[in-house]
């Protein structure tokens, strides 16, 4: 068995800034608008946080700036931001530091202050390089915007990054290719392909219950997802995950800390963190073996504001995770990797051989041609793929 989990520190964070000049109407996402007054008091809250639950610097192999809209901060607030974090999260050498842009923010002069601060990897939500559908999306960009700030991004960073939505209300199939090919020829080296979903909690969700707006049937979806895969794939792009797509040595390796159980911190009002037992306080501490806690700071802005302020508990969970959990969780997020999953390295984390765990659903994917093995790695078909979130409950949920 591998040593135990409890005596690794996390080797990457994830940081929420949750700032956004206007809330589109399919995000339910932790954002606040039009609240620029709150920057200085949300980076004194987060200092507090950072320094609260690290106690010294902590050494870190990626970064993750996301929202929100990171770019939406002033000159002034990014700079502070970015010392705080030069402090408590120390840079390895060969570093990842990702940080999200909106193509409205892109300005030369702010894409160069994040790349002197380290900032290695812009990921720019464009969504769309169709005026029609931002529109639709209510997205504040154009298209001319977009283009313009790829082209600035690519002069200036290593590697940009780009998230497309697809199938939007009255999109079309060859509409979707426009777009796919657009950023093929614009200079990104990582594209992140997304269909839309209304959630509940968006404006889009209460259009959708008053028939305002009508959902892509699922035909057409997975139509424009398959789209994606073979136009990416005729160019040479790696389908690395489920909704990941990247040139060559492109991937993101933050994402991949998620993907393979590994330990991470989140700061930030709605930030997410998966930590080590040992990095609990002792009154939160667990009588059961477990590998970690999972914990999700406060989705409300200002409740999360509020709380630190109040030097109470700025987070809404905290749940601790099993080692059979933990075993569960990674067979699923490597599952979404197109590399699939390694058996024999869940079978040392759980110290003896995992397959039992999954059983019968494992037999039954792998009969109806929706799993493939080759000796002891298993990963999605073709087949299984385009279906592949009806696949995860039974594998995540014991006796279902």
């Amino acid at each position: 068995m591998t040593p135990s989990p409890d005596m690794v520190r996390p080797r990457a964070a994830y940081i929420h800034v949750p700032f956004c000049a206007h809330k589109c109407g399919y995000c339910n996402f932790t954002v606040i608008a039009g609240r620029d007054d709150l920057e200085s008091v949300y980076l004194a809250a987060l200092a507090r946080e950072l320094s609260a639950t690290l106690r010294a610097p902590c050494q870190v192999d990626t970064l993750f700036l996301g929202g929100g809209t990171p770019t939406q901060l002033s000159v002034e607030a990014t700079c502070r931001l970015l010392d705080m974090l030069h402090h408590w999260l120390p840079l390895r050498d060969d570093a990842e530091v990702t940080c999200e842009a909106n193509p409205n923010d892109c300005t030369e002069e702010k894409l160069r202050l994040l790349r002197q601060y380290g900032v290695n990897r812009l990921s720019i939500g464009g969504q769309s390089f169709s005026r029609g559908k931002l529109e639709v999306l209510e997205r504040r960009h154009t298209p001319e915007q977009l283009r313009d700030a790829l082209e600035t991004a690519t002069a200036i960073f290593p590697e940009v990054a780009l998230d497309l939505i697809f199938a939007a209300p009255g999109e079309t199939l060859k509409d979707w290719h426009a777009d796919l090919d657009a950023a093929i020829d614009s200079g990104v080296v990582h594209l992140s392909t997304y269909g839309l979903t209304i959630e509940r909690g968006s404006a889009f969700y209460g259009r959708m219950l008053r028939g305002a707006l009508v959902e892509v049937d699922e035909e057409r979806q997975l139509e424009m997802y398959l789209a994606a895969i073979d136009r990416l794939g005729q160019v040479g792009w790696d389908h690395y995950e489920v909704s990941n797509f990247c040139l060559p040595g492109n991937r993101c390796r933050h994402n991949q800390t998620y993907w393979t159980g590994e330990f991470w911190w989140g700061f930030g009002a709605g930030a997410a963190a998966f930590l080590p037992a040992a990095e609990l306080p002792a009154w939160r501490r667990s009588a059961e073996p477990i590998v970690g806690w999972r914990r999700v700071n406060h989705r409300s802005t200002v409740a999360y504001l509020r709380r630190i302020d109040q030097e109470r508990p700025w987070w809404e969970e905290c749940a601790p995770i099993t080692r059979e959990q933990w075993i569960r969780e990674q067979l699923v997020f490597g599952l979404r990797q197109l590399d699939g999953v390694d058996l024999r390295r869940l079978d040392e984390r759980w110290g003896e051989g995992v397959e039992p765990l999954f059983e019968p659903h494992l037999s039954r994917f792998l009969e109806q041609g929706l799993l493939m093995r080759e000796d002891q790695h298993l990963r999605l078909t073709r087949r299984g793929l385009v279906i592949s979130d009806s696949l995860w409950p039974p594998l995540l949920e014991p006796g279902t």
